[in-house]
């Protein structure tokens, strides 16, 4: 896949390559992580903790110290300039490691092999709930997803059985998603996950735990966890605890969570803290933190940031991170990085910033559900369903010369499909791609042009050369967009399949937006003068919900003579019902001319409100 000139493989989750630089070759001694820490560990103290504090950094590696007060904060930099470090190469090797189990080593077979990592490419803007229900409601077999996270595009969570994993690995492209775009689903075997890796024992949480009571100033309610890996009471017990790691910041945060979980400043600086995935659950476990230090990390987006997003921050720390690197000035940092995440911060990297602007109201994310249809009037709504009766009853009898009628001599119709990059021969919508107008792919003005069906003539010759198909009127939601006394614009919108044709269908259900600008005909009817058709395929619950209603068969031939008790029959019933003759014919037929039975069915769907209005209009 393309993304910004680069491409690579959705199966690919390994980080990238680890980069030699220049004098050193593939030969040259390995970096020493233990033994550097060891060197440098003299840590001594954070917010209230025992001994001196120095001013001043004297290397890299110094404490960042975290205050209400600007004055206290020990770093003066530049967010915006960032002086290269010795070493960043080893984080990727550090990212790596912790893989490396053999299905030999006794005891590890089975919890290590029986692991299956499910990926979804492009997941990000799919919302947890609807991805899972939907695998859920076609996987066949129950399962149970572990460790949900997103990272990059992509979704992933664990499976830890073969056959659930078999499973999800055939529903790949049966799930339509909103755009009508098919849901790639990849399962591959994997090790277990993370948090069932803890490198922390028992007795090492027991440890850190004293270490961070020692780190915690009550009177501030702060917590510094500066330079943690290097603290001597750890190194001194040979505990590592590396912050950019999934089981070991979730250790921090479940003591923070168990203990303090009234804290209100939090120090993270200086841990290689590359992704901020294990944060989230800030938002739920430290409701109260309005102060986070992040400097002297290895953040390379701004995007990491939107994982903090439901953090009511008032201050942040950033400076020091890859990420400062990508604007050029401060108003783009400050407006673009911090202010659209969070609106009421008021100082950023230890600097006042101007207060901000807006109302103290929570926003809602939701989209509101999908309403029926608007006609503004009865008159109105009369007008447009009596045409759409007619229109698509000769659209889908296999003959649509007759459409000849409803367009204007001087009308004009366009096709469009949604915008992609994969091959559209293997799409359902092949048929439909080669005329599609999408101006996102069409650039060419002379091809635009040519696009365009201009006069009835043309329309109609061109809706011929379309795939036969069935409309699901009961599907029809209709918008008035404009309506004048000479001019009436709307918009209806549907689902449809394409019916068999000489033993050739897809049987795939598709979905439409179709826009009519039409004019006054005769003494009650509508002529077309521009016709504009969406086709896209329809999604998971369009497809659920599709042909549920009984609809009658469009056909172009005779209605059959009925016989005198069938023709009194069929007037009851329409009397009764209140449905038209064509709709309570199909009722009767389908129930074979029981009246009793009929009228059952006919009260049940109508109180299931699954009988259109067409089928009331006589």
């Amino acid at each position: 896949m393309a993304d910004s000139g680069h491409y690579y493989n959705e199966h690919d989750d390994r980080t990238a390559p680890f980069r030699t630089r220049k004098g050193r070759g593939p030969k040259s001694r390995p970096f020493d992580r233990s033994r550097r820490d060891r060197q440098r560990g003299n840590h001594s103290g954070g917010f209230g903790g025992p001994g001196p504090r120095s001013r001043l950094l004297e290397d890299t590696d110094g404490d960042v110290t975290m205050s209400d007060s600007s004055q206290n904060f020990c770093i003066r930099c530049n967010p915006y300039g960032r002086p290269s470090r010795k070493g960043d190469g080893r984080f990727d090797r550090e990212r790596r490691q912790g893989s490396g189990f053999r299905a030999d080593r006794p005891g590890g077979a089975r919890s290590r092999l029986s692991w299956y990592k499910v990926t979804i490419p492009h997941g990000r803007k799919y919302e947890k709930k609807w991805l899972i229900t939907a695998l859920q409601n076609i996987c066949a077999i129950q399962y149970t997803p572990v460790q949900y996270h997103v990272d990059h595009h992509r979704a992933h969570f664990f499976v830890e059985d073969s056959a659930a994993a078999n499973a999800l690995r055939r529903c790949s492209h049966k799930i339509t998603d909103s755009d009508g775009y098919k849901v790639e689903v990849h399962v591959n075997p994997s090790n277990p996950p993370s948090f069932l890796q803890s490198d922390l024992k028992p007795e090492d949480l027991e440890h850190l735990k004293q270490c961070m009571a020692k780190r915690f100033d009550g009177s501030q309610q702060a917590l510094d966890l500066n330079n943690i890996r290097t603290d001597p009471d750890l190194v001194s017990q040979n505990i590592e605890v590396i912050l950019n790691r999934k089981t070991n910041m979730e250790a921090v945060i479940k003591i923070i969570e168990e203990n303090i979980p009234e804290l209100a400043c939090l120090n993270l600086s200086n841990n290689r803290i590359h992704k901020l995935d294990d944060l989230t659950d800030l938002t739920t476990k430290v409701p109260n933190l309005k102060a986070l230090n992040l400097s002297q990390n290895e953040l390379k987006t701004d995007r990491e940031l939107d994982k903090l997003k439901g953090l009511k921050l008032v201050e942040l720390w950033l400076s020091r991170n890859p990420l400062c690197d990508l604007f050029k000035d401060q108003a783009a940092y400050i407006s673009s990085a911090v202010r659209q995440r969070f609106p009421r911060l008021l100082k950023l990297d230890g600097h006042d910033l101007p207060p901000p602007i807006g109302f103290d109201v929570e926003t809602p994310t939701a989209i509101p559900p999908c309403k029926g249809s608007c006609f503004g009037s009865d008159e109105i709504k009369s007008l447009i369903l009596r045409f759409l009766q007619q229109y698509y009853s000769i659209y889908d009898s296999g003959n649509r010369q007759p459409l000849l009628d409803a367009y204007h001599d001087g009308a004009s119709l366009s096709i469009t499909t949604p915008y992609t990059s994969q091959n559209p021969s293997r799409s359902s919508l092949g048929e439909y791609y080669k005329d599609s107008r999408n101006l996102k792919r069409i650039k060419d003005s002379t091809m635009r042009f040519r696009l365009l069906k201009h006069t009835r003539l043309n329309v109609v010759a061109f809706l011929n050369e379309l795939p036969k198909t069935q409309h699901d009127i009961a599907s029809f939601t209709v918008d008035v967009n404009t309506y004048t006394n000479t001019l009436l614009s709307f918009t209806v919108s549907g689902v449809f399949k394409e019916v068999v044709v000489d033993g050739k269908s897809r049987e795939s259900t598709m979905a439409f937006s179709r826009v009519f600008i039409t004019v006054p005909a005769g003494n009650s009817g509508l002529c077309i003068v521009n016709d504009q058709l969406f086709i896209r395929m329809a999604t998971t619950e369009e497809i659920r919900r599709a042909f549920v209603a009984p609809a009658p068969t469009p056909s172009s031939s005779p209605v059959p003579t009925l016989t005198a008790p069938q023709q009194e029959m069929l007037t009851a019933f329409s009397l009764k019902s209140g449905m038209n003759l064509e709709w309570s014919q199909k009722c009767l037929q389908d129930n074979e001319w029981d009246f009793n039975r009929a009228a059952q069915i006919f009260t049940q769907l109508k109180a299931e409100g699954k009988i259109p209005d067409v089928a009331f209009i006589k």
